[in-house]
């Protein structure tokens, strides 16, 4: 099996992950000069030859947004940013919600402190 396969664009598979390499450089090296070097989720930092273990996290999940002020990133470390993905398509996968409607709220008719206040007044 070659992996010389071509995307729809007509690129080679080698040439389309070259330059997904080349533009995450380009972002990763910007992303590490706007924010500290710590994880914006669990709060480690990272220095040295550990920095490599620090990614960029699109906020938007769009690769391709990358706004020269760094609001669509965030750093986190290998295993924040595996946590998030997966959160979100886990959300994906279960939310069934349609954008701009609101999910329905389950209706029960047991209520929790039903009767409470008699028992309290009993107390006193």
């Amino acid at each position: 099996m070659s992996t010389r396969r071509t995307p729809s664009g007509g690129e080679s598979m080698d040439q389309v992950l070259a330059e997904a390499r080349r533009r995450e450089k380009t972002y990763r090296e910007r992303a590490l000069k706007l924010f500290p070097w710590i994880c914006a989720r669990c709060g480690r930092e990272f220095s040295g030859k550990r920095l490599r273990e620090l990614t960029v996290h699109h906020k938007d999940h769009n690769h391709d947004n990358n706004p020269p002020d760094g609001s669509n990133w965030e750093l986190l470390c290998l295993f924040c940013h595996d946590n998030e993905h997966s959160r979100y398509v886990d959300e994906q996968w279960y939310d069934d919600a349609e954008p701009g409607r609101e999910p329905e709220k389950p209706s029960t008719s047991y209520k929790a402190f039903a009767g409470l206040d008699a028992l309290l007044k009993n107390k006193k």
